[in-house]
């Protein structure tokens, strides 16, 4: 059977590996260094280090994997989601390099993960569509021009995104400079690519999507939908299936519609297009993402269908298992359990899991890419696990869940689930007739959480390399910095950790010499200041944007002054740490 490289990490590259031994087929996981006792290394067949601690050094970076492939005899390589799974030039180097690509041909994510590009295939597909300018933008000025013919609110999308990331909601045309800014950063910095366009933003609607598989040869065909609405800052958090509440009719347009888009490439694989549905029934197609999918797993639940195994059925050359959209069993809820806290507007929380105790019953699947004792590393995406929840019926399914979630118990990070079991217990999304929408969780829930403990800010232990001499070989170890602290200064330079920083406190901290200073709400990069050096700041004024887990968070002023630099841009800060002062 063949060899498997998994390029990637986390959740789902345990879902991956899973499958692999199902199969008969041997597991390969790359990791980053502070990935080295991750769960998807202790449990693949083979490791392989990608030396370094960013996503730009490791998971997004093609050559690095390549190398780790080849050096691994891997026969193909799997993406999962998210970091390099929708790269065209990933997946051609895959090929190029004489291995499998479990996924769609370089040219159809080229034609479908461009969102531009998309449009236009859906437009030929027949399916409704915005208005937009289907074409990468040229600057802030463009988007202006756009949303004064066509009015506000607009929205401005990474063009080769996904995940939410790279999005940004314009409704008053003063924000218009700032969120292209914006958006060109988060796209830089989850994809590599800056290439954004602008469409015209539907107030309120829901996200309904239709899962496809592809056989490559112009056969497509939909494995059922689902409904995706319960999101915030663009991203999902409560998943379902099938999607509630839609007629016949609806149904069958939007699978009919998404097998026409992605016929039109003749794709092969699995995939996900997204829609989205206005209160009045308007439906409009919104992307075409060219691989697995977050929330696949309630699909699998209520179709018996293996996605993963489907995958590797069609690149392995063995063709679909299915030839026409599988019926309906029953219903099935995902959450995504992300260490956020909602009670602070969501902000990542990185820290030790100190306990985790999982939930049982009937129906019930856990996938996830942690244990206790593991760290959500705050290098990477905030989502470390999914609770999958099965049963006969929509309202049964909505009970087990609740009952799961109220099991479920994680001590050290702050987690979404208050924000979960609020969802679901909301009379407007487990009513009969579905009452939310995209923006409904900030619009409506958020004000009702109260801030989390925060966890200890995470070490910065990786692994310091040595050369090291053995039997006359010159060879590299790469040694464990908290070991390397134990021991001493045996070569290289340990790091042990953030020592008394780590006692420091979130927002804006007075300091004995009668200055304010500007601290950092998460760890992360700092990606820009707002306001120039020695620039007049009133309290509440936007000040800096720091990048954490892949998402953007706005610092403000805690108090009016002179405000003076204190970071720079491109530093990596901690919790606490103060990125300014104000006097």
């Amino acid at each position: 059977m063949s060899r498997i490289l998994i390029a990637n990490r986390g959740e789902i590259a345990v879902r991956v590996i899973r499958a692999c031994a199902q199969n008969g087929h041997t597991s390969i996981a790359v990791y980053a260094d502070q990935d080295a006792n991750a769960l998807h290394v202790q449990l693949a067949d083979v490791a392989i280090a990608l030396p370094g601690t960013t996503a730009a050094e490791t998971y997004l970076s093609i050559e690095a994997i390549i190398a780790a492939a080849r050096r691994a005899g891997a026969d193909a390589v799997h993406p999962g989601y998210g970091f390099l799974s929708e790269n065209a030039d990933f997946a051609a180097a895959v090929e190029d390099a004489g291995m499998i690509w479990i996924g769609p041909t370089p040219d159809s994510i080229t034609a479908l993960g461009d969102k531009v590009t998309a449009r236009q295939l859906a437009q030929r597909a027949g399916a409704p569509l915005a208005p937009g300018i289907d074409r990468p933008l040229r600057d802030a000025a463009e988007v202006e021009e756009f949303a004064a013919e066509h009015g506000l609110p607009i929205i401005i999308k990474a063009a080769h995104g996904g995940g939410g990331r790279g999005m940004k909601i314009v409704r008053e045309i003063s924000e218009v400079a700032g969120a292209f800014e914006s958006a060109t950063r988060e796209a830089i910095e989850a994809f590599g690519r800056p290439e954004c366009f602008v469409e015209k933003f539907l107030e309120h609607p829901r996200h309904v999507e239709v899962q496809v598989v592809g056989d490559g040869k112009g056969t497509v065909v939909a494995v059922g939908d689902r409904d995706c609405s319960a999101q915030r800052r663009n991203q999902k958090l409560v998943e379902e299936a099938p999607a509630p509440n839609l007629s016949e009719e609806q149904r069958e347009r939007l699978q009919r519609s998404a097998e026409a888009i992605c016929a039109e490439v003749d794709y092969r694989g699995a995939g996900t297009v997204e829609f989205l549905l206005a209160a009045d029934g308007t439906m409009t197609f919104l992307e075409v993402n060219t691989r697995l999918q977050v929330e696949h797993p309630v699909t699998e639940a209520v179709t018996g269908v293996d996605l993963v195994t489907e995958q590797f059925r069609i690149a392995f050359g063995e063709g679909l298992s299915l030839s026409a959209t599988p019926e309906v069993r029953g219903h099935a809820i995902e959450l995504r359990i992300n260490a956020e806290d909602p009670g602070r507007g969501f902000l990542p929380t990185p820290g030790r899991i100190e306990t985790l105790t999982v939930p049982g019953g009937p129906g019930v699947r856990w996938d996830s890419g942690v244990r206790a004792g593991d760290t959500v590393q705050p290098a990477f995406d905030s989502l470390v696990a999914k609770l999958i929840v099965h049963g006969p019926d929509r309202a049964t399914t909505i009970a087990r869940t609740i009952t799961a979630a109220t099991e479920l118990d994680v001590v050290g990070p702050a987690t979404v689930l208050p924000c979960s079991l609020a969802i679901l217990r909301h009379p407007a999304f487990a009513g009969e007739s579905l009452g939310i929408d995209t923006q409904w969780i900030e619009s409506q829930l958020l004000p009702e959480f109260a801030p989390q403990e925060r966890p200890a800010p995470v070490s910065d232990d990786g692994i310091t390399r040595v050369d090291i001499e053995i039997d006359g070989k010159l060879t590299t170890l790469g040694l464990p910095d908290a070991l390397l602290a134990a021991l001493g200064p045996v070569g290289g330079t340990a790091s042990a950790g953030t020592g008394e920083d780590g006692d420091r406190a979130e927002g804006s901290v007075a300091s004995d010499d009668g200055s304010t200073a500007v601290t950092a709400p998460v760890p992360g990069s700092l990606v820009d200041f707002l306001v120039d050096d020695g620039a007049e700041v009133a309290e509440g004024d936007e000040v800096a944007v720091l990048s954490a887990m892949k998402m953007e968070t706005r610092v403000q002023a805690g108090a009016a002054g002179t405000l003076t630099h204190v970071a720079s841009v491109g530093d990596v800060v901690a919790v606490g740490e103060a990125i300014a002062r104000i006097r």
